[in-house]
């Protein structure tokens, strides 16, 4: 048995908080034809669970919440239930794709089941298929859902074999789960009492970091503020809409190299474009208008042992940050370099050090209390100015394949929840950054013009930037 960690932990509370979030992430990678038998695909899926055997593991709450919950074996495990395979209609285009993976991504995952799914898609045009990977929250985070993804492709066309394992599940009993909690609880308690002990011994570190978490909570209370008028916010349904965009990764880079900052910043302002055009189109002002955006931090090393080493360890390692997209400024560039300066200052501030902090210190509590946090958490988003939610994951920069399929791209999704309609994730792979929009059904049925502006928000800056690097040779002789 393994325990849940807090942050773990909370997506399942905020699940249980709101019946209409849903609180799974997802992948949708397009690769070249023809899609694999079912038959071939299962196999190879089987023979490489052994590396990630927290899917074949479910849930399994403790009596009274005295304890988070834990991961058991599902002795009832059936691959056939998680594998399931669909067709597109006519013509098979990107419309047609982005409408089943709303319907996709609008149903829960079932809790009794260790909690994802793969779609097999069929039937895109040019004879290529589509893999839609689905999987709680709470058990991936995205850095570690892009090392989870690479465990199931090739780094080659030839398909790696993996030996036979054979895999006996473990039967856990509800007397097993509510002793393990018990223990656990004392377990805590000297573990606390080792950690005062160790910190008087290094007073200056144990001051160094307490003012660390004491700033980047200031600075995190200073990000919470009354919102204005806005439709980014608001009672969101259980219906998902998405939308995707794309650009070389080449131009993200030529952006920065002219214009400075980093690709998380360049990206932040062509996403900034893409809310001012959503905005806009709504008739709405943007005249000194920030949109308020949560911005998850990864906390994890540069490579997380458990994908390395293959014990299947992806939980989240994450944390979080406040930022401010600054809609009501038009000039492209000036957008780039407010939110340069702003998101330096960001990280001086230790938000996501204070971030972490805060999580981590739900797990001194019984389960029963980080629960009542996680609804509080979720009822104080809806008075704040969160409106959205921007996630940028690095994905690998080389091409991966499924049984000799080149995978050609990915776009990835985010869940929405509480009063946010809007999320956006950026994710990179083989050269190419792609950006996935997820929208309410009913409220935010515009997914395509924030889209649309995040792609023209890109151009725009290229724009900017070989004009920067390349100048008018007529100007300049002019000026001459």
């Amino acid at each position: 048995m393994e325990r849940l960690s807090p942050m773990d932990v909370s997506f399942l509370h905020i699940e249980d908080a709101d019946r209409t979030a849903h609180m799974h992430v997802a992948s949708i990678a397009i690769f070249e034809g023809p899609a694999p038998a079912q038959d071939d695909f299962a196999r190879t899926l089987s023979d490489r669970l052994h590396l990630v055997p927290r899917w074949r593991q479910r849930l399994q709450r403790v009596p009274l919440q005295l304890a988070r919950p834990v991961w058991i074996d599902a002795v009832d495990f059936d691959i056939d239930y998680h594998l399931r395979r669909t067709a597109l209609a006519a013509p098979g285009g990107e419309l047609e794709l982005r409408r089943l993976v709303g319907r996709i991504c609008s149903q829960r995952l079932d809790r009794t089941k260790p909690l994802w799914e793969i779609w097999v898609v069929e039937g895109l045009a040019d004879g290529r298929w589509a893999m839609v990977n689905k999987a709680h929250h709470c058990m991936v985070d995205g850095v570690s859902g892009t090392e989870l993804l690479a465990l199931l492709l090739d780094v080659t066309p030839e398909t790696s074999r993996h030996p036979p394992v054979v895999w006996t599940p473990q039967p856990v009993t509800t007397r097993d789960v509510t002793f393990d909690a018990a223990r656990g609880l004392a377990t805590d308690t000297a573990e606390q009492m080792r950690a005062v002990r160790s910190a008087l011994r290094t007073p200056a570190r144990a001051v160094r970091g307490i003012l660390d978490v004491v700033g980047g909570v200031r600075s995190l209370s200073s990000s919470v503020q009354l919102p204005g008028d806005t439709g980014l916010t608001g009672p969101v349904g259980s219906h998902r809409v998405v939308a995707w965009a794309d650009a070389p990764l080449a131009d993200v880079k030529t952006v920065r190299t002219a214009l400075g900052g980093t690709v998380n910043d360049v990206v932040l302002a062509a996403i900034t474009n893409g809310f001012r055009q959503l905005l806009l189109s709504r008739g709405e002002s943007v005249d000194d208008r920030m949109v308020r955006t949560l911005v998850p931090v990864s906390v994890r090393a540069a490579r997380n042992d458990g994908a390395a080493t293959g014990d299947g360890t992806f939980n989240n390692k994450i944390s979080m940050m406040f930022a401010a997209l600054p809609v009501g400024i038009a000039d492209p560039a000036q957008r780039l370099a407010f939110i340069r300066e702003q998101l330096a200052g960001l990280k001086n501030s230790s938000q996501a050090v204070a971030g972490e902090a805060l999580t981590s210190m739900s797990a001194l509590a019984p389960d029963a209390l980080v629960s009542l946090a996680a609804r509080a958490i979720a009822r104080i988003q809806a008075a704040t100015a969160v409106e959205t939610v921007t996630t940028n994951v690095p994905g690998p920069q080389l091409p991966l394949y499924s049984l000799g399929r080149r995978m050609q791209r990915v776009y990835a999704y985010v869940p929405i929840a509480a009063q946010m309609r809007f999320g956006v994730t950026i994710f990179s792979y083989d050269g190419e950054v792609t950006f996935g929009v997820t929208g309410d059904h009913d409220a935010s049925p515009d997914v395509d013009v924030l889209a649309a502006g995040i792609k023209d928000g890109l151009v725009e800056l290229v724009k900017i930037a070989d004009r920067m690097q390349h100048p008018n040779p007529a100007k300049k002789k002019a000026r001459r």
